[in-house]
């Protein structure tokens, strides 16, 4: 699960990140090799996976905007045995530790905000161990190399990135992808 993450970012570290059906069939169709479901409900999160899974790329769901599934462990033993994404991308660190319990690929998620924000992350990352991390806003190069340098754990940057440029920043300063709903970028 882990090789099969880092091997497709290695073919393309731009990650195609979709909130509709009509982004779906879009993402599917574009040079991403990694989609992530960042909006869905308990109807369609299933067909979205099996979708992308059968495009032949991976997929991976932010289990905290599944609408009508609840935060907890058994909606993550129902994701992870009925739905059966590569991975998924939670914010909650009780979701991480339980995530990694059942041997699911999980990916947390921070919101940078301020130092505070900073420094919480920095120490959840280092005491919790996801699979990987994903930054918002993206178009932090110093806030990435804090990650880079004192975390090991590869780096997802996501949120504001505008262009080529600010894909070249985040990968300078230590990101192994992007994440974006931008579309013009998935063909960077």
């Amino acid at each position: 699960m882990k090789n099969e993450f880092y091997n497709r970012l290695q073919e393309n570290p731009i990650i195609a990140a979709i909130k509709t059906s009509e982004q779906l069939e879009r993402a599917i169709k574009s040079p991403c090799e990694v989609i992530f479901v960042l909006k869905s409900d308990i109807f369609n999160v299933k067909s979205i996976v099996d979708r992308v899974r059968s495009s032949g790329k991976v997929v991976y769901v932010h289990v905290d905007l599944i609408d009508g599934l609840s935060k907890d462990t058994l909606a993550l033993k129902y994701i992870n045995e009925n739905i059966n994404p590569d991975g998924i991308i939670t914010t909650k660190t009780n979701l991480v530790k339980a995530a990694k319990s059942l041997n699911m690929f999980v990916i947390q998620r921070f919101f940078i905000i301020d130092h505070l924000s900073l420094e919480t992350g920095v120490h959840s990352v280092e005491a919790i161990r996801p699979n990987a991390i994903e930054i918002l806003p993206g178009i932090m190069p110093k806030v990435t190399k804090v990650f880079s340098n004192t975390t090991n754990v590869p780096i997802i940057t996501g949120g504001l990135i505008m262009d080529k440029e600010d894909v070249i920043q985040s990968l300078k300063s230590g990101a192994v992808a992007i994440s974006t709903s931008k579309e013009d970028i998935w063909y960077i």
